[in-house]
């Protein structure tokens, strides 16, 4: 396994207990289809394991292979400069084909309880920077594709399912 780096910090988003005992690490993109498989399992994950588990993505848009990734993580980011980043995350991710066109993203930023005007282009240039930072890193850190996760803090390479992924993070003793 591999280390994840940089570890989580303050310039991540994190939904649940900041000190939370058990974490998990996705680099995703809001057009890949197997991120979209991942959300609903991660969401299952993260119902089981309750207030234990902090979950935290960081945007990889494959651009070269996903036309609309970074319009898609761009307002995410964009959403998140309202406080709505989890919502719109969850909007993205919506079941169904994804749907990341500039009208698509108006619609899921209503959803999200985002002003429309505010997430879609033009985005400003250290929400451009904060993506090519943290995609920049993500290469670095040995990140080739999506999703990638971290469990714990180590490269998790077992199968994306409710039960492997709990277990995957749970210490052996608390199983």
């Amino acid at each position: 396994m591999s280390r994840l780096d940089p570890p989580v910090g303050p310039y991540d988003h994190v939904l649940g207990a900041p000190g939370a005992e058990l974490t998990l690490v996705e680099y995703g993109d809001y057009e890949c289809p197997y991120c979209r498989d991942a959300a609903p399992v991660i969401d299952e994950v993260r119902a089981r394991l309750g207030e234990r588990l902090r979950f935290v993505f960081r945007h990889f848009p494959l651009h070269e292979v996903h036309p609309h990734a970074i319009a898609a993580a761009l307002a995410a980011e964009m959403a998140a400069r309202e406080g709505r980043f989890w919502e719109m995350h969850a909007a993205l991710f919506a079941p169904g084909p994804p749907r990341l066109g500039q009208d698509d993203l108006r619609a899921h930023a209503r959803t999200a309880g985002a002003r429309p005007d505010q997430v879609i282009w033009p985005a400003t240039r250290a929400v451009e920077d904060r993506i090519e930072a943290g995609f920049n890193a993500a290469v670095r850190g040995g990140v080739r594709g999506t999703p990638t996760l971290y469990v714990n803090g180590e490269r998790y390479r077992g199968e994306v399912t409710v039960d492997a992924l709990a277990a995957a993070l749970e210490p052996a003793d608390a199983r």
